[in-house]
């Protein structure tokens, strides 16, 4: 004998009028409640859901929400819970992003502290630190546990050098195409020690405007050392 699985018959019933008395009575102004817009059952037809439109300041879209139960079909509507819900044209605020991801330059201040994160990509344990980048070597790393708790990682460097190369103070900068001659070949250059020394250094020209600062190798400015009339 085959075996078949019922399924229920929705039992609809009409309450609107019980749902608008909800929404009247929780909003408390009838100003703030707006048409009625649609009902939506469950299925077995014992739970629905009243909306209606929400006039509230700064809820642009939004809906009120009433749901109303019925134990079963000879029983009374009960109101279960009045709410105010988005709909699909609801004016809605931002999705949150994490502080880390929100940090831009400049939003450090003097008494700020950034907590760091641990399992942050752009950072390794220190052994894993590269000996020229220490001025250790392999063995005054792993056995006397010299050098810092962590360092950049291959992707940290990745993402700095390219947001160095790329920046005001790579090649394709304005300041870099006019100048006479490259970093490279100025005496205020001073290559950084490490895995990027060969791309990157700092200038120590007082009167040059990248000062102190980090620069491409192929960077330059009007301030070379080797500079001619």
């Amino acid at each position: 004998m085959a075996l078949f699985k019922r399924t229920p018959k929705v039992q609809t019933f009409d309450a609107l009028d019980l749902a608008r008395s909800a929404v009247l009575e929780d909003a408390g102004d009838p100003k703030l409640v707006g048409e009625y817009v649609s009902v939506d059952f469950d299925d077995e037809g014992r739970i629905a859901s009243y909306l209606f439109e929400a006039l509230l300041p700064a809820y642009k879209g939004w809906r009120w929400v009433v749901t109303i139960a019925k134990t079963d079909a000879t029983s009374a509507p009960t109101v279960c819970d009045v709410v105010v819900l988005p709909g699909p044209d609801s004016l809605l605020a931002p999705a949150w992003i994490p502080y880390v991801d929100r940090l831009q330059p400049g939003d450090v201040g003097v008494g700020d502290v950034v907590p760091s994160s641990i399992d942050d990509a752009r950072l390794v344990p220190g052994i894993a630190a590269l000996p020229a980048d220490e001025d250790l070597d392999a063995t005054q790393i792993w056995d006397l546990g010299l050098g810092r708790a962590r360092v950049m990682s291959i992707e940290g460097r990745d993402q700095a050098s390219k947001r160095w190369y790329t920046g005001d103070r790579g090649p394709e900068s304005a300041m870099a195409k006019a100048a006479p001659k490259p970093c490279a070949s100025c005496g205020f250059f001073i290559p950084i020690s490490g895995s990027l020394r060969a791309a990157f250094g700092a200038c120590a020209n007082a009167i040059s405007p990248e000062d102190g600062r980090v620069v491409s190798v192929d960077h330059g400015c009007g301030a070379h050392s080797e500079a001619t009339l």
